[in-house]
């Protein structure tokens, strides 16, 4: 079974200034759900501070450990001073989902590069601390197919292992469908397996569903 594990993402944008030797580092972290919607936002920032001397960005969709897509530019500042920076931060924060964008203002200092490294990152570190944040968890949807007689215990199983019944259907056999952490995926099927000696038919109809499962929290 997938190994996609549990990640955060925000709940509401956030919004954040950095000063650093009279230049002003505006952030914005942004929830996206894909590519297209962080492109679409980035647009919008970019229009919104069209006078700032940088817009620079990152962003990651999906697990920031296995990261549907992810990208990052350094806008014209060094290369490698501003967009790796913001998406590292990202990733140390395991934020997924997520659109960071720092739109800078010049103040007249130059930073030097391990100067804007610093300052990019601290923009966007100290957006993360302010963030409400949820753990996204995802599921798997189940059709489960067995005898009659293995009923009561199946629908024990389900509770155990935190699955919801969706549906029951009772035909020549009972036909479940279930929705249940992916986490409790493998040890379900085991539990199933055993008590009915591989009779009980499991079939996958949504493999992976991302879904938000926690109520807000803070980091």
């Amino acid at each position: 079974m997938s190994d996609i594990k549990s990640y955060t993402v925000l709940s509401s944008a956030v919004e954040h200034l950095l000063l650093e030797k009279n230049s002003e580092f505006i952030t914005f972290l942004q929830p996206v759900s894909d590519r297209e919607q962080a492109l679409r936002w980035l647009q919008h920032y970019r229009e919104q501070y069209k006078d700032a001397a940088h817009v620079c960005w990152a962003y990651i969709i999906g697990n920031t450990r296995q990261p549907q897509t992810q990208a990052f530019s350094d806008d014209g500042e060094p290369s490698g001073t501003a967009g790796k920076p913001i998406l590292h931060v990202l990733t140390e924060r395991e934020l997924g989902n997520c659109l960071a964008v720092v739109a800078r203002y010049f103040g007249g200092i130059k930073l030097g590069a391990g100067g804007l490294v610093r300052a990019y990152s601290a923009a966007v570190s100290q957006a993360a601390q302010q963030a409400s944040l949820q753990t996204v968890s995802p599921k798997v949807r189940l059709q489960l197919q067995l005898d009659f007689a293995l009923e009561a215990r199946v629908r024990q199983l389900i509770a155990q292992y935190q699955a919801e019944l969706l549906t029951a259907d009772y035909q020549q056999q009972v036909m479940l469908q279930v929705q249940l952490p992916l986490e409790q995926h493998d040890a379900l099927c085991l539990q199933l397996q055993n008590i009915s000696a591989g009779a009980i038919v499991v079939k996958e109809l949504i493999p992976v569903i991302p879904w938000i499962i926690t109520a807000k929290i803070r980091r």
